[in-house]
């Protein structure tokens, strides 16, 4: 979705989701999070919550763009204790020529979200998208594509189960749409959200929330 969408607001209305919070989102939100500014935060709760037993059914990881800015230090030091990057006296792994360092980050980002995918049965990755121009059959076509470097987006997407665009409808209730068009990378493995278009939650201007969430027509168990 793109930022100020209300996003962090409807993972909140979530039941049993742990919110981890990389990029101060969530500082106005009541909901059920955990703020996370570092990789060694990261891996203290994560050891936390699989020492916990796994209590939470969903965790959500918001945002994608920031665990990637986390990643990059990481891959960084990955590379100077290599036999090859011994004499790197760089700062960002991504300055190496040829984008040799991309391949650092793919293997950090990798690492990552191994432990990611082990803290709970349902994981939910929030992302940001950007404008950008692909060449479909020679033509340059204006998209929306998630904000990450290089193979990431691609890696991301091959691996989830459901990819969903969240956006504010006519009347600013929230709708996701898991319906893949030339402008935008959406679909899904599960039947029943396959090319549809899902009315998730209403927003209550009075209040100032949302109202009417329904979590249950993407999760049916």
């Amino acid at each position: 979705s793109h930022p100020k969408a209300g996003k962090t607001t409807l993972l909140s209305k979530l039941d049993n989701c742990l919110i981890l919070d990389l990029e101060g989102g969530s500082k106005y939100v009541d909901a059920l999070k955990m703020e996370v500014n570092s990789l060694d935060e990261l891996q203290q709760i994560g050891a936390a919550i699989v020492k916990a037993g796994k209590p939470y059914k969903y965790v959500a990881i918001d945002t994608l763009s920031a665990l990637e800015d986390l990643c990059i230090p990481y891959a960084t030091a990955m590379y100077k204790q290599s036999p090859m990057g011994k004499t790197f006296d760089g700062v960002n792994v991504l300055e190496l020529p040829k984008g040799a360092g991309y391949f650092w980050l793919r293997q950090a980002w990798d690492i990552w979200m191994t432990k990611i995918h082990k803290l709970a049965d349902h994981i939910i990755l929030i992302g940001h998208l950007k404008d950008s121009v692909i060449d479909k059959a020679g033509k340059e076509v204006s998209a929306k594509d998630l904000d990450l470097t290089g193979k990431l987006k691609q890696i991301v997407c091959a691996d989830a189960d459901a990819i969903g665009y969240m956006y504010r409808g006519s009347d600013d209730s929230l709708e996701i749409t898991f319906k893949s068009s030339e402008q935008l990378n959406c679909g899904s493995r599960c039947n029943h959200l396959k090319g549809q278009v899902i009315k998730i939650a209403d927003y209550d201007k009075e209040k100032n929330d949302l109202v009417n969430v329904q979590w249950n027509k993407i999760y049916l168990d």
